[in-house]
């Protein structure tokens, strides 16, 4: 391509075909490679242009194939794709972890509407693929026996913050050994509204997330806090903690894991967007890395279908504004 601008540059010919230039960065094929050639060599509104022969000797094509084409150029929906590919690469640009949902999501707010399947074809067509990739997360010791009832019942819905809070523990590893992490998911907003970070898995990494969490939504009286049967959970001083502040113990069954699959897919996330990019050499790294993921990209950034395309900030801040007003 370099070869191209020079020749134009050349033969003084004014570089109108940057347009194309970028339409063959965006999709490099053939029919972009035409465009190309017409707009250097036989576009009407240059004075001079580059003789067909030459455009193509360096361009690599053959002229037969580009003058069917000039006869019968490129649809207006081939290059509506390139543009929504371009659109998509963009913002995969932008997030390299983002799927084609969310991709579809970022090309709409950039004024190229597409439906998600649509989206999910041109990504696999161009090689647009998120970074981020799925592992399994295994579960060691074998259960103990609930504290708590299940008051939750795998209905992981609320009607108003600080009614139903889940909470789980997942681990890494880094250079310098396991890190861990417990956080707390209001189940009204998706919004983590605390979490604990430790390099010991004990009961006070729970607590702390719960002490972190009441600290910052205030009045929680009543409010069900859900876990599995951990030790961390079923620890005396998780018991005290809750009873101090009147929150409502509750924990699923052994082995079933969609009695926590709300927060089970917060860990999915975290894990495929955070976790699995790299090898993190130290612990402070890779805290400094979930926090800043939770704080700025979960929170602020990734819209949610289940909120109605917003984040949890922005789904906090709609829904208690009138309550707030009414105050």
């Amino acid at each position: 391509m370099r070869r191209v601008t020079l020749a134009t540059q050349a033969t003084g010919v004014h570089l109108r075909f940057f347009g194309a230039l970028e339409l063959f960065e965006i999709c490099p094929c053939k029919p972009v490679l035409w465009i190309l050639c017409w707009v250097v060599a036989d576009h009407p509104h240059h004075d001079a242009g580059i003789p067909v022969t030459v455009s193509c000797r360096v361009l690599k094509l053959a002229r037969q194939p580009y003058y069917r084409w000039r006869n019968d150029p490129v649809r207006n929906a081939d290059v509506l794709r390139a543009y929504r590919i371009n659109a998509l690469h963009n913002a995969h640009h932008d997030d390299p972890t983002f799927g084609y949902r969310y991709l579809a999501d970022e090309a709409r707010r950039a004024g190229w509407r597409m439906s998600r399947r649509t989206a999910w074809k041109l990504c696999s067509q161009a090689g647009i693929l998120s970074s981020a990739q799925r592992r399994r997360r295994g579960k060691g010791k074998n259960a103990g026996p609930p504290v708590f009832d299940d008051h939750v019942q795998r209905v992981f819905r609320a009607d108003a913050p600080n009614r139903l809070w889940l909470t789980d523990i997942t681990e890494h590893w880094t250079s310098e050994g396991k890190l861990y992490c417990c956080a707390i998911k209001d189940v009204f907003s998706n919004r983590i509204v605390g979490y604990s970070i430790s390099d010991r898995m004990t009961a006070k990494l729970a607590v702390d997330a719960v002490r972190n969490a009441v600290t910052r939504r205030g009045e929680v009286a009543g409010c069900i806090l859900h876990a599995d049967r951990g030790s961390q959970f079923r620890s005396r001083a998780m018991t005290r903690e809750l009873r101090r502040h009147d929150m409502v113990g509750s924990m699923g069954r052994v082995g079933a894991a969609g009695d926590n699959a709300a927060m089970e897919s917060f860990w999915s996330l975290l894990q495929t967007n955070v976790l699995n990019q790299q090898r993190w050499a130290t612990r402070q790294e890779l805290r400094l890395a979930i926090v800043v993921w939770i704080e700025r990209k979960y929170h602020r950034q990734r819209a949610q279908d289940t909120l109605g395309g917003l984040t949890p900030i922005e789904f906090e801040a709609k829904l208690t504004e009138p309550l707030t007003l009414a105050a």
